[in-house]
């Protein structure tokens, strides 16, 4: 797959598709998109959780200082989460979750000119955070735990990112220093397995009355995969964007960057850096990352080379 045309396929696959969110028109294959992570968790695997170590004296205070420096980067959109995903990490109750989002998500729609995504996968949170002023809702397990985050989604038509997820903690192996990753995950055939996934998610959502246009699916890099199969995943990322969707690929600090070059999460940026610019090649229309200054520089690098036609013929 790598290097064949089916890259290229890939890119070219929704060109001229536009999908209008919030006021703002993202022109997928024109360019590449970028979510900047909002952690307002004590415990995110990546070490920038807002609320780690002593809780910050003013929570939204923080998180809006935040997303000022990531929208000034250059960040599209903002993805305010108040649950960790890291293995074995322990769920937290809807009121807390709700308690941790809603004043920022209310701040952030109010201050700042720039989408904003609520990621969580119950369907009360997502409600509450459209009406607080967000744009679009982020599942992490695909519709599989909430299905009726689907009809919230299609009740307020707004976008829905469904990301493939196999997570088992009975798969799961922590290392202090380089945390979490997955061991022993079986797939008939990886690539096969995750688009029927994902597929199988999407006929949730259509069923519930979400257009076609307002869905991206995301692969789930970290999410119930070991490093190798991760590595192959971002590789054939290709034929993720041949189903006919957006794909949101969100490699950032991930565990297979740890595991492969030996690094604690908060020295991953070059890996992150590496595994974003090759899921450009392969399709990816947005990134969600952490280190949102430096990925936006690469990232315009990237489209530089692999959409200069796109990005010529609408004057950017």
């Amino acid at each position: 797959m790598a290097g064949s045309p089916a890259d290229s396929a890939g890119l070219k696959a929704l060109a001229g598709q536009v999908l209008n969110v919030g006021g703002r028109s993202l022109e997928w294959g024109v360019r590449t998109y970028v979510m900047g992570i909002l952690n307002l968790t004590p415990d995110s695997f990546s070490g920038d959780g807002l609320m780690a170590g002593d809780e910050p004296p003013d929570l939204v205070a923080a998180a809006l200082d935040q997303a000022r420096r990531f929208a000034a980067a250059g960040a599209d959109i903002l993805d305010v989460g108040g649950e960790s995903t890291r293995p074995g990490s322990q769920p937290v109750s809807l009121a807390e979750e709700l308690r941790r989002v809603l004043p920022v998500i209310h701040r952030l729609a109010d201050e700042l000119d720039v989408l904003i995504s609520i990621d969580t996968y119950k369907a009360p949170v997502a409600e509450a955070a459209l009406q607080a002023g967000a744009h679009m809702v982020n599942d992490v397990w695909g519709l599989r735990v909430d299905p009726e985050l689907a009809q919230v989604a299609a009740r307020w038509q707004v976008p829905l990112v469904l990301m493939h997820n196999r997570s088992s903690w009975a798969h799961a192996e922590i290392i202090e220093r380089l945390g979490g990753r997955y061991i022993g995950m079986q797939y008939e055939d990886l690539l096969g397995d995750i688009r029927r996934d994902l597929l199988e998610s999407v006929e949730i959502a259509r069923r519930a009355g979400v257009p076609g246009e307002h869905i991206i699916l995301d692969p789930g890099i970290g999410f119930g995969k070991t490093v190798e199969q991760n590595l192959e995943l971002i590789d054939r990322l290709a034929e993720i964007r041949s189903l006919g969707y957006p794909v949101l690929l969100g490699p950032s600090r991930k565990s297979f960057i740890g595991y492969t070059l030996d690094l604690p999460p908060d020295q991953r940026l070059e890996g992150t850096a590496a595994a974003v610019a090759v899921g450009i090649v392969r399709g990816a229309d947005i990134v969600r990352v952490h280190d949102v200054q430096p990925i936006v520089r690469a990232v315009r690098m990237t489209d530089a080379i692999v959409r200069r036609k796109a990005i010529g013929q609408t004057g950017a």
